[in-house]
């Protein structure tokens, strides 16, 4: 179950809060093992202040009460420097705290921290320790503390490094928080600032910025309601796709997959087949061979075996695989929706190079039982542009010369092309022919 599995590689650009929920869905789909589960978390949870959560995984791996002399020093030593940083802050928060005070600010910052200093005695340093007490909030785990202090935290600062540092850790919080919406807009602010010509970092630590912000980017493409369109949308654009092809070409199984699901975004199959065979020697999963199976080699066996193992890779696959309750127990979106549509391109590209087929050999190629196929076809040929007809007598499905004959369809369409070119040009040059017999008369 594992042998697919990209955690190590996504988990190297993404803060350790967020691969948390990634070793959760492991943990429940049991690809691997609870013990190894468990203790990835308490690696992780080392770097952080969630000692608590880390001493609860200790007591269940180890089956014990006890927990070793570290950790409680370590707790001791968060408790003690969150007291500190809550006494720093207590002026600016209280101030914040005020809906009457804070309508003094405006949108000049420089007003802002000139106006606190005068009147609340509140200086850089008070604005430095919001920063800190609401980093050391996200640690801690208080993940909406730390966006609200984050948020308010930007508004007064004027260190355009620290405004980016702030809107990381602010874009991380909704994430954890699942707050899709407010997560898309701040995904989009983050971008904005990346991509800006005043970005201050070199050109090696803008091209990481947009890895980082392509990885975090994956839990709200796969959990907000315009996520599909918006990952082809991101992936596409030129500097990210460079980036992709140069340091994280394992995205492009989220980039097919968001294009497979995606029957409004068809248009963008053709360019994914093209990264794809230029990618061919540094990535491969079973989605990226499924469509290379399909559309380079035209190997339709090899395509239905592929498309076998996307059902697994999309099941194990912590983006991919969403779980929803439904009526009849628990289904997975994106898994239903890939295997309809991949084995729609199946028979829109089976059906393109055969005059007549038999359903019994297509059936095998959908993976599907003879009926289960015959009433599936049906239904695509009725909703399909393909000219097609069941001959439930002989058990094939005949497809018409004139939506097979692509070729034909073509240098029709190229006669009626240089037809039309012709009359244009002559269109114009008669008219200057004329004049010109006309001056010379």
């Amino acid at each position: 179950m594992a042998e697919h599995d990209l955690t190590a590689s996504v988990a190297a650009w993404m803060d350790p809060h967020l691969v948390l929920p990634v070793l959760e869905f492991l943990q429940e789909r049991g690809v691997y093992a609870d013990e190894e589960i468990l203790r990835g978390k308490i690696r992780l949870l080392g770097g952080t202040n969630m000692v608590d959560y880390a001493m609860d995984i200790h007591k269940s791996l180890h089956g014990t009460d006890d927990v070793p002399a570290d950790m409680v020093a370590r707790r001791s030593e968060v408790v003690e420097r969150l007291r500190a940083l809550q006494e720093a802050v207590a002026p600016i928060v209280a101030f914040l705290s005020s809906p009457q005070l804070v309508q003094e600010l405006h949108a000049d910052k420089q007003y802002n921290l000139h106006m606190l200093q005068e009147r609340h005695q509140i200086g850089p340093d008070q604005i430095e320790a919001l920063y800190q007490y609401a980093k050391f909030q996200y640690e801690c785990g208080m993940y909406s503390d730390a966006a609200d202090f984050l948020s308010q935290y930007r508004a007064l600062c004027t260190n355009s490094e620290r405004s980016l540092s702030a809107l990381w850790g602010k874009l991380a919080a909704e994430i954890l928080m699942q707050n899709w919406d407010v997560a898309q807009e701040e995904l989009n602010r983050l971008k904005e600032m990346i991509d800006s010509s005043s970005f201050t970092s070199s050109p090696v630590n803008q091209l990481h910025s947009r890895i980082w912000l392509m990885h975090w980017s994956l839990f709200i493409f796969f959990n907000h309601e315009n996520g599909r369109n918006g990952i082809i949308d991101l992936f596409f654009q030129d500097r990210y796709l460079n980036a992709i092809q140069t340091n994280a070409p394992h995205l492009l199984r989220y980039l097919a997959a968001a294009v497979v699901v995606n029957k409004r975004r068809r248009n963008m199959l053709k360019e994914l087949i093209k990264v794809i065979q230029q990618e061919q020697n540094s990535y491969k999963d079973p989605i990226i061979e499924f469509l290379e199976c399909l559309y380079v080699k035209y190997d339709f066996d090899g395509a239905q075996q592929k498309l076998v193992e996307c059902e697994q890779v999309i099941l194990n696959d912590p983006f991919l695989g969403k779980r929803v309750e439904e009526r009849n127990g628990i289904a997975v979106p994106l898994r239903d929706e890939f295997l309809e549509n991949a084995r729609l391109f199946i028979f829109e590209t089976y059906c393109r190079i055969h005059r007549c087929i038999d359903i019994g050999v297509l059936a095998e190629k959908l993976n599907m039982t003879y009926d289960e196929a015959e009433l599936w076809i049906m239904n695509m040929v009725k909703s399909s542009k393909l000219d097609a007809k069941i001959d439930s007598v002989t058990g094939t499905l005949i497809m018409t010369t004139n939506c097979v004959d692509v070729h034909e369809q073509i240098i029709e369409s190229m006669k009626n092309l240089n037809a039309r070119t012709y009359m244009l040009a002559k269109s114009v040059v008669d008219p200057g022919h004329a004049a010109a017999q006309q001056a010379a008369r």
